[in-house]
């Protein structure tokens, strides 16, 4: 089975944003390990995201997050994006870093306090204002750790009430989506806990709101493919954080843990309208690279993607209609596994060399001499980490 003209026509609009902490230090709840040459500046995060969008053409974007990626001035850090073959994209805020927020921020007792979250998201949506983002994505680690803590009902009370505000003050031409996570680092119950959750809220909202899915962020065992087919039936599903995981929230990079699940995902996102020059669905990797290289690590993972797109995208539908009609179980399992099993990473690296990349963009980037450059460039400075 071989990638046809049509697929490589589709996968001509792939993009799939790349987060600007990923290139940053990172670890794991007990340390966090520093690498030579890692960035200490959005600039230096920015270049190095560049890195992979010039090896694979995969990523045209970087996403920011806010105060990590803070500047005093957003119209000279777009420009420097642009001068470097990127575009600044999705503003992510950050209400869990901050003393104030121990208990919570949209959710918290204290009006003073959502206030601040509030205002923060304002200062969130100003970014976008300066530098063309759609998107404002709001991941929240409210929640309680014991049973009596809070009150679950009123803390979902508040958070309607804080996103309205922020909703407010979103742009005609932007959205709020808003990430769910089960757990972490809340243990007994956490606000935004599910994709029901996140669907609830933002649909109380408007049309311009709809819901993150993060791959990493469910039980094990979770159908996520399931509930991509859902949000995308109800015209909900925003975007992707895209990441892989063995247990919980692991972060690793997409596909390693269950490329097949990566697979059906994307099959959904097909299937459903979620993917093509059309959809309003935004691709976007959040991973953090503990031990391996972090270019490299984006690149691998934006391949992987890219892999099981074309793979998705080869599927034989009207097969697959024919055997589901038919009531033929194994047949339509077969079609589907034809497809997962089908080696395109030979079409795609001639794809690639047609288009004046390398076909191996990983052996390519490791030649290049990128990585020993910055390694004896970056030395001294603060290098950018959780927090900064």
């Amino acid at each position: 089975m071989t990638v046809n003209a049509e697929t490589l026509l589709l996968l001509e609009s792939q993009a799939i944003e790349l987060p600007s902490w990923a290139f940053g230090n990172s670890g794991t709840r007990f340390k966090v390990f520093g690498t030579p040459g890692t960035p200490r500046t959005p600039q230096e995060k920015i270049a190095d995201a560049a890195q992979v969008h010039k090896y694979t053409a995969l990523s045209p974007s970087v996403a920011l997050h806010i105060p990590w990626d803070k500047v005093d001035d957003y119209d000279e850090l777009g420009r420097f994006a642009e001068d470097h073959g990127v575009k600044l994209g999705t503003v992510n805020s950050n209400t869990f870093q901050d003393d104030a927020y121990k208990f919570g921020s949209l959710t918290h007792l204290d009006p003073a306090v959502r206030q601040k979250a509030i205002d923060h998201h304002f200062e969130c949506i100003d970014v976008m204002d300066a530098t063309g983002s759609r998107d404002l994505k709001v991941w929240l680690a409210d929640g309680t750790n014991y049973p009596g803590q809070g009150d679950i009902r009123g803390r979902q009370d508040r958070l309607a009430e804080s996103l309205a505000k922020i909703y407010a003050r979103v742009g005609a031409e932007q959205r709020l989506v808003l990430e769910y996570k089960f757990f972490e680092p809340a243990f007994y119950h956490t606000d935004v806990p599910d994709w029901g959750t996140s669907y609830a809220q933002v649909s109380a909202l408007g049309d311009r709101a709809m819901v993150c899915l993060d791959t990493g962020h469910h039980a094990p065992g979770t159908n996520i493919e399931f509930i991509v087919a859902q949000l995308l039936r109800l015209g909900k599903l925003g975007s992707f954080d895209f990441n892989s995981r063995f247990y919980a929230d692991d972060d690793l990079i997409v596909g390693a843990a269950d490329p097949f699940q990566l697979f059906r995902i994307l099959y959904e996102v097909i299937r459903g309208g979620g993917f093509g020059p059309d959809s309003t669905v935004a691709f976007m990797l959040d991973q953090c690279h503990n031990v391996e290289e972090k270019i490299p690590g984006q690149i691998r993972s934006v391949l992987n993607v890219q892999e099981m797109t074309a793979r998705a995208l080869m599927v034989d539908t009207d097969a697959l209609a024919a055997a589901q009609a038919n009531e033929d179980v194994l047949g339509a399992n077969g079609i589907l596994m034809d497809a997962f099993y089908a080696d395109v990473r030979p079409d795609l690296a001639a794809w690639r060399e047609s288009r004046g990349l390398a076909g191996d963009p990983m052996a390519a980037y490791a030649a290049s001499g990128y990585q020993e450059t910055i390694s004896a460039d970056r030395v001294g400075g603060q290098q950018a980490s959780w927090g900064a």
